[in-house]
């Protein structure tokens, strides 16, 4: 199975900003436990601050691999292009969020990519990211 995380916007930044809301860890030291965790797996992780390298990043693997794994960040709540290329890929999309966007800003209660995506996982910090690995296996994991 091949599966790719994708993150948008000042994602880079986690460990860093507003650990109150996104915690102390960077996502790379979670992603290698991500890796270590689901070894069987072919596991990517690509992010980017650009909209328009997000969309491309998704057109690219949207034929080919078994699923993505998106955090658009705020590009969520303002983003048409990257809700488009949800849906215009055949590969799957899990939309994921870190924090529950329902009990922060009212901008944020808003998304984009949902009505492609396959689900949506919101609220359960980085364990987000493993809830969303864990859908692509089944009930088997």
């Amino acid at each position: 199975m091949k599966l790719i995380i994708i993150n948008g916007p000042n994602l880079n930044l986690l460990g860093k900003r507003e650990p109150e809301v996104y915690g102390n860890q960077t996502f790379e030291d979670y992603f290698s436990k991500l890796q270590f965790r689901f070894k069987d797996i072919q596991l990517e992780y690509y992010q980017s601050n650009i909209e328009g390298e997000i969309i491309d990043k998704i057109q690219e693997v949207g034929f080919s691999y078994d699923g993505i794994v998106l955090n658009a960040a705020s590009y969520t709540h303002t983003s048409v292009g990257i809700g488009d290329a949800v849906k215009a890929v055949e590969t799957p999309v899990v939309e994921v969020h870190i924090s529950n966007t329902h009990k922060r800003e009212d901008f944020r209660h808003v998304s984009y990519i949902s009505s492609g995506a396959k689900g949506v996982i919101l609220g359960f910090g980085l364990q987000s990211y493993d809830l969303a690995i864990r859908s692509f296996l089944g009930s088997g994991a």
